[in-house]
């Protein structure tokens, strides 16, 4: 039985506010995206294809030639432009997230979604693909351990957090759009509860 769509309050309560999808390299913020996309009734944009897109070159390319700090300074770049854009649902790269700049226009301009996946899982994702710059080591098993170590802390800021896991995609975006509703029933406005304070 194929899924329903989201219910049309969802998309109606969003208003100009994109969706936007933090977390891992191989967490399946790109393929949990697009179906998320559809049932919301939303464009999909990855930003780490605007981003080459942009550059002209495959993120590999970009940090190879230049550096992380260079590509980071691309990212900030393009994000904040897509955000600016209109409501889409955005799956950005692993550590776009880390970026103070960006989770706080974000918090302006959407809601964060932490697709939340476990070490044996991450690592068996990206093993199928050779092409994550920050993998390319002599132990990438110790860098994956050391990226999650220092990134969940930040990804667990995020307004929502789904278990990703190795279940139908759908589920995953199923139980993502109960959390959506229920973070816009308690934050109807978009605005963090903290600074609703000030």
């Amino acid at each position: 039985m194929p899924f329903a769509k989201a219910p049309d309050g969802v998309r109606h309560n969003l208003g100009d506010r994109s969706l936007v999808l933090v977390g891992m390299m191989g967490a399946g913020k790109t393929t949990i995206g697009r179906r998320l996309a559809m049932r919301v009734g939303l464009p999909f944009v990855d930003v780490d294809s605007e981003i080459e897109k942009a550059a002209g070159q495959s993120v590999a390319d970009i940090f190879a030639a230049y550096g992380e700090e260079h590509f980071r300074a691309g990212e900030q770049r393009v994000f904040l432009r897509l955000l600016e854009e209109g409501p889409r649902v955005l799956a950005s790269g692993g550590g776009a997230f880390m970026s103070e700049i960006i989770r706080d226009q974000i918090a302006q301009h959407g809601i964060s979604i932490w697709l939340q996946a476990d070490f044996d899982t991450l690592f068996r994702r990206v093993s199928r693909r050779s092409h994550r710059p920050l993998l390319k080591t002599e132990n990438p098993k110790q860098v994956l351990r050391d990226l999650i170590s220092t990134r969940d802390p930040i990804y667990a800021r995020a307004d929502i957090t789904a278990h990703a896991r190795d279940v139908p995609h759908d589920q995953v975006v199923s139980e993502i759009l109960l959390g959506i509703g229920d973070y816009l029933e308690t934050a109807p406005s978009g605005i963090p509860e903290r600074e609703k304070l000030t």
